[in-house]
């Protein structure tokens, strides 16, 4: 039996009668919202509480270096401590909540420094690691790691690498290989 009423069945609103073309007209009298979304507001809070995880993992010495509040360093003081997860978890919000207090830029470049240090570091040991590797397995790159080091002892590197083929061949420990790789890093990075 046909429904009387101009209710919608599946909301139970009833039905204003107008035109889909009129409703869209009503809704283009309102003004349009250009603010950032409820999404992008949520994105921007989970990345402080992430930046804010990112605090509680440095060492006292790191945290004493990133510019921040008295309260907001206090917080994550605590956050150390905690060991219990919804706790922990809880003060995480919190310390998420102080970061959005502050202007996060300061303590994302400071953490990006030594991001970049560490990457920089990590760069020089691959280096080390595959200059060793070549002047272990081709005599050819003796030359060519002298002419790029002039301030390499290149007599010291020979030597070096001899002893370390000898130790593999009598299966002794890798004293020498170690102190190639101490010589190389002293090299390439002077006063390291």
């Amino acid at each position: 039996m046909p429904r009387n009423d101009r209710s919608d069945r599946h909301t139970g609103k009833k039905r204003t009668g107008k035109p889909a073309a009129a409703r869209a007209a009503d809704d283009a009298d309102q003004p349009e919202f250009t603010g950032p979304s409820k999404t992008q507001l949520k994105k921007e809070m989970h990345a402080l509480q992430a930046l804010g995880e990112e605090l509680v993992e440095l060492n006292d010495e790191q945290l004493a270096e990133v510019p921040l509040p008295e309260t907001l360093r206090d917080a994550i003081v605590a956050a150390k401590r905690i060991r219990q997860h919804e706790g922990r978890r809880r003060q995480m919000q919190y310390v998420g909540r102080l970061m959005r207090e502050i202007d996060a830029e300061p303590v994302r470049e400071k953490l990006a420094g030594w991001k970049g240090v560490s990457r920089e570091r990590t760069a020089l040991l691959h280096q080390l690691e595959r200059w060793r590797e070549r002047l272990l397995d081709d005599d050819a790159a003796m030359q060519e790691f002298a002419a790029a080091h002039q301030s390499a002892d290149v007599q010291q590197l020979r030597t070096l690498v001899r002893s370390i083929r000898r130790e593999r061949d009598g299966g002794k420990p890798p004293k020498h290989y170690r102190e190639l790789f101490r010589v190389l890093r002293e090299i390439l990075e002077p006063g390291a």
